[in-house]
């Protein structure tokens, strides 16, 4: 009898063990196809809304029409102005970001001694946790004025000061893409080049970058990605003009892109009018315009990875003869120089364009004439300009910021409600509700980003199931924010009558960072050795309680970095909030999640564009704002080095 008993719980014990692990891998399946779930969503309720404009007016006159105009009579609904407003903005900004990011991350791969190096991409990182609507900020009270005073313009608010906006916030992509490429080349090109008599610069510019160049390509595209998608920045800088500017290279001309226009109208359309389809059009082709650089991007940087793994480098050199990746190389070359040529034409036409030329290639064969050590010297200077530039922009921002914002700051500021439409009291609701709104989506989204982590890492192998589910999780990643703001106005305010809410906006902001969550988690899982794994299961523990046990606590540092790096991100967005979650003033606390909020970034930017001489609270807004994100990304960079600096011990 003790004997039966005995097999029936042995019997019952690993059934359990067995229904309980199938449940959990069920569980983080889930997990890991709600990010496929969500795009779809996406796009469904994108086409659903945009589809109509383009039955009613037709795809080609809605691209190709001149004038946006939906308030006149008859009112029209042309895109290819807001598109070309779109790709000038954005054509400027890589002029400025490409050398100034490339030159920076070569300084800090090649150059630069550890504790520099160390000091700048903290820099970087700081520059990347800036959010945009600061920038924007920054760009209406600091560089229109610059602008306008120095070329004696009416308005400084331009073509030109997007442009200079959008290639600063590009920067930290470009450079931190670009100096991940540059260091994954392998030690043994490096070594062989010096040991041949090459100088560095000589190894630096004939070996490690050619080797790099998809990296750099890939950082490029990166950078035009998330140029294109910026909402508030631009919005509150260019001018929003929906004019072609005559002639086509005038740089000081007001234009109006995309996401500007959606940002301004989106507001005050009617539901369901033609003005109302008009906008989710628009939203749809951004969208797509985003995914589809976002996805060249994405091929480049995975094919740079297969480059450098050894078994698949051997079966390429069998595959391609010598000629064939010279061919390969020539076409990028061509590609690159015929797209530096079409932006300088689009921006400085011309005349200016061929001066530009000219001086580059006077440049490269002076650089012939001259000896290696002094070509060095002056390579060396010209990348180490561009990043004290780099650094000198992030002193900049943050010097203006501070120094005004601090005459702001006091208890009553950051205790009280706002008076006389937020020109006089505080800023304590916003404050409120930016942690409501934070707290909130990381409920949320961590539970989801880290069992999809789990799954892709611990449950599956590579294949089509997890091909798909990581696109899914890239399309998602590199969806602009303020198509998440018009998902979650279409879905969670309207379809799902939630209104403009607290919940909506938690929701909306969640899904905004679910992918940054489990990527950074993915890695830190990868980081732990297969080894501790396999002891564990050799012990007869569960697939659940090796990950829960064994994997999850050494991986924990990185998961809780990429949670800080999210909370700091959700904190510092407009778009995704403006249309979902918040309201310029209230005098109460919300009660209820159904109940709209306050929030620092859309308070700042009414302050900013909508109430005159709130200039002072709004520097102070701007300030508490950015030592709230800064202070976030420094916590996490701190704990990131602390660990690293464990593991090397």
């Amino acid at each position: 009898m003790p004997f039966l008993i005995e097999s029936f719980s042995f019997f019952y014990s690993s059934k359990r063990k067995y229904f309980k692990e199938i449940f959990i891998k069920g569980t983080l399946f889930v997990s890991a196809i709600f990010a496929i779930v969500v795009i779809f969503f996406i796009i469904f309720f994108l086409f659903k809304e945009g589809h109509p404009i383009f039955e009613n007016i037709g795809l080609w006159n809605f691209l190709s029409g001149k004038e946006w105009n939906p308030t006149g009579d008859p009112p029209s609904y042309g895109a290819f102005s807001l598109i070309l407003g779109t790709l000038l903005v954005t054509s400027g900004a890589m002029i400025i970001s490409v050398p100034l990011g490339f030159g920076s991350a070569i300084f800090i791969s090649e150059i630069a001694p550890p504790k520099i190096r160390s000091i700048i991409k903290s820099g970087v990182e700081i520059l990347a946790g800036i959010p945009s609507v600061v920038y924007g900020f920054f760009g209406l009270t600091v560089l229109t004025d610059w602008l306008r005073v120095t070329f004696d313009k009416p308005s400084g608010e331009c073509w030109l000061a997007g442009s200079i906006l959008l290639g600063i916030m590009a920067l930290p992509t470009i450079i931190s893409v670009s100096e991940d490429a540059i260091s994954s080349v392998p030690m043994e090109y490096k070594e062989a080049s010096l040991s041949l008599g090459a100088t560095k610069w000589q190894t630096i510019s004939k070996v490690i970058v050619p080797s790099a160049l998809s990296g750099i390509t890939a950082a490029i595209i990166l950078g035009i990605g998330r140029a294109i998608g910026e909402t508030m920045a631009v919005m509150m800088v260019t001018g929003n003009a929906a004019i072609i500017p005559k002639p086509i290279t005038n740089v000081f001309s007001p234009i109006r892109t995309i996401t500007g226009t959606l940002g301004i109208e989106m507001g005050e359309v009617a539901y369901g009018s033609t003005h109302y389809h008009a906008l989710f059009g628009l939203a749809l082709i951004l969208f797509a315009i985003v995914l589809i650089v976002n996805m060249i991007a994405n091929v480049i940087l995975g094919k740079l990875k297969e480059k450098h793994m050894p078994a698949l480098k051997k079966k390429k050199r069998k595959m391609l003869s010598q000629k064939t990746m010279w061919r390969v190389k020539r076409s990028i070359y061509a590609l690159c120089s015929l797209t530096l040529m079409w932006l300088l034409v689009v921006q400085f036409g011309i005349e200016i364009s061929v001066l530009i030329i000219s001086i580059i290639l006077c440049c490269y064969l002076i650089s012939k004439k001259i000896s290696a050590k002094t070509s060095q010297r002056v390579a060396f200077g010209i990348v180490a300009l561009s990043t004290i530039i780099v650094l000198f922009i992030l002193g900049i921002i943050l010097y203006y910021i501070i120094a005004n914002g601090a005459r702001a700051l006091s208890w009553e500021f950051l205790s009280q409600y706002p008076l006389d439409s937020g020109r006089a009291g505080g800023i304590y609701p916003a404050i409120i509700g930016t942690l409501y709104l934070v707290g909130g989506a990381i409920l949320i989204a961590l539970p989801i980003g880290i069992g999809a982590a789990i799954y892709l890492t611990e449950y599956t192998k590579e294949g089509l199931l997890t091909k798909i589910i990581r696109t899914g999780i890239e399309a998602l990643n590199g969806t602009p924010s303020i198509v998440f703001g018009l998902f979650g106005f279409a879905f969670l305010v309207l379809y799902l009558n939630l209104g403009v809410s607290l919940l909506a906006g938690q929701i909306t902001l969640a899904l905004m960072i679910l992918p940054t969550i489990i990527r950074t988690t993915e890695e830190s899982l990868k980081s732990v050795p297969q080894s501790m794994r396999e002891a564990s299961l050799a012990l007869g523990a569960t697939k659940w309680q090796t990950v829960r046990k064994v994997v999850l606590p050494p991986a924990m540092p990185g998961i809780i970095t990429g949670t800080i790096l999210s909370i700091g991100r959700a904190a510092g967005e407009t778009a995704p909030i403006m249309f979902t979650a918040v309201v310029f003033s209230q005098r109460f606390l919300p009660t209820s999640p159904l109940e709209p909020v306050m929030a620092l970034p859309y308070h700042l930017f009414v302050l900013t564009t909508s109430v005159p001489g709130a200039e002072q609270n709004a520097y102070g807004t701007a300030l508490v704002l950015l030592l709230l994100v800064i202070c976030l990304y420094i916590i996490a960079i701190m704990i990131r080095n602390h660990y690293r600096k464990m593991r090397k011990w």
